[in-house]
C-alpha cells in the first residue's frame, strides 16, 4: 500500500471511507447518495457539488471493488509518469465530463418520454415539466467513480498500446490498444441497446471521451501547464537511480580490485581493470541512450531488446 503513488493512494482511501460512511449512516436513516450521489439536473435534489461528490459514491462492495481494482491496476502506472498533478486534473476532469454527458443522456430520455405524450413540445416547455415533474426525477441519480477509472484505462491504452494484458477468462495476452477498444464497444452496445441494467453506460463513455479530448490537447500542446517534461518525472528518476546505482558498484569494484600489498604480483590486474570499465561504461551509456529514447519517444517505441535490456539493468 505504502508503494502506490500519492494520489492513487488517497483516492482509493477516500473512496473506502467514503463507502464505510454511508453503510454507518445508511444504519441511522440516513442516505449519503441521496445528498452527494449526482442526480438529474432538473431534478429537485440536484446541487452542482453533486459534480464531483457522486465520484466517491458507490451502491455496494462488488461496485467499489471493480472501481477500486480498476483505479489501482492502471492508476499506479499512468500516475508515474504523468505526475501526481497531471493524473489528479485528469481523474477529476473526466469525472466531471462523464457525469455531464450523463446528464445530457437523461435530459434526451426525459425529452423522449415526455414527447411520446405531448408531441411537438418545445424546449421551454419540456424545462417547466421538468421542473413540475422534479420530486419525481429525484430517483434519477448516478454514483460511482467508474467514468474517471474508465478514462484512466483509456490513458493506459493510449500511452502504452502495444503492451499485452492478461485479462480472465481469456487465456492469451491481449494487447492494451485492443483492450480499451473492446470496453468501449461493450458500452457502446450497452448505452444504446434498451435493457435498463441500472449502469451509467453514458457515463463511461463520457469520462472516456473527455479523456481522449484531454490527451489529444497535451500531445498537441506540449507548452502547456502539464507539458511532456513533467510526465518524464518517473524516468527521470529512474535514470538518477541507475546512475546512483552503478557509482556504488564502480566504487565497491575499485576497493575489490585494488590491493597494495598484492600490487607487484598482479601484473595484468590494471588492463584487467581497463577492460571491466570499459564494459560498465558502455552498458551506462547504452541504457542512458534507452531512457533518453523513451524521454522522446514514449516507452512504446522500445524494441524487445530494447526492454528486455533495461528490464535486466534495473535488477543489477
Amino acid at each position: 500500500m505504502f508503494r502506490i503513488p500519492t494520489i492513487t493512494k488517497n483516492l482509493l482511501i477516500i473512496n473506502a471511507i467514503a463507502f464505510l460512511a454511508t453503510l454507518v449512516l445508511q444504519m441511522q436513516g440516513i442516505d449519503l447518495a441521496a445528498i452527494g450521489g449526482l442526480h438529474f439536473f432538473m431534478a429537485d435534489d440536484f446541487h452542482f457539488f453533486q459534480l464531483v461528490t457522486y465520484l466517491f459514491l458507490h451502491a455496494n462492495f462488488m461496485h467499489i471493488l471493480s472501481n477500486m481494482f480498476g483505479l489501482w491496476m492502471f492508476g499506479c502506472v499512468i500516475e508515474n509518469v504523468w505526475g501526481p498533478k497531471k493524473f489528479l486534473f485528469y481523474y477529476i476532469v473526466c469525472g466531471i465530463g462523464a457525469g455531464l454527458c450523463q446528464e445530457l443522456a437523461q435530459f434526451g430520455s426525459f425529452y423522449l418520454t415526455i414527447a411520446e405524450q405531448a408531441p411537438g413540445i418545445g424546449v421551454g416547455e419540456l424545462i417547466t415539466v421538468g421542473h413540475q415533474l422534479g420530486h419525481q426525477l429525484n430517483s434519477w441519480t448516478t454514483i460511482g467513480a467508474s467514468g474517471a477509472v474508465y478514462a484512466i484505462i483509456l490513458a493506459f491504452g493510449m500511452s502504452f498500446p502495444n503492451e499485452r494484458l492478461f485479462i480472465i477468462p481469456f487465456p492469451f495476452p491481449i494487447k492494451a490498444k485492443w483492450f480499451v477498444l473492446g470496453y468501449i464497444a461493450i458500452e457502446l452496445f450497452s448505452a444504446i441497446g434498451t435493457s435498463a441494467d441500472g449502469v451509467a453506460h453514458t457515463a463511461h463513455l463520457g469520462g472516456m471521451l473527455f479523456g481522449f479530448l484531454l490527451i489529444r490537447y497535451w500531445n498537441k500542446h506540449p507548452e502547456s501547464s502539464f507539458d511532456r517534461s513533467r510526465g518524464q518525472q518517473f524516468f527521470d528518476n529512474l535514470k538518477r537511480s541507475f546512475d546512483q546505482r552503478q557509482h556504488t558498484q564502480n566504487s565497491q569494484q575499485r576497493q575489490q580490485h585494488y590491493n597494495p600489498h598484492m600490487h607487484a604480483e598482479q601484473g595484468g590486474s590494471k588492463e584487467a581493470d581497463m577492460d571491466y570499465n570499459a564494459r560498465k561504461k558502455a552498458n551506462q551509456e547504452e541504457i542512458d541512450a534507452i531512457l533518453d529514447k523513451i524521454r522522446k519517444s514514449g516507452y512504446d517505441s522500445l524494441s524487445k531488446e530494447e526492454k528486455q535490456k533495461l528490464f535486466d539493468a534495473s535488477k543489477q
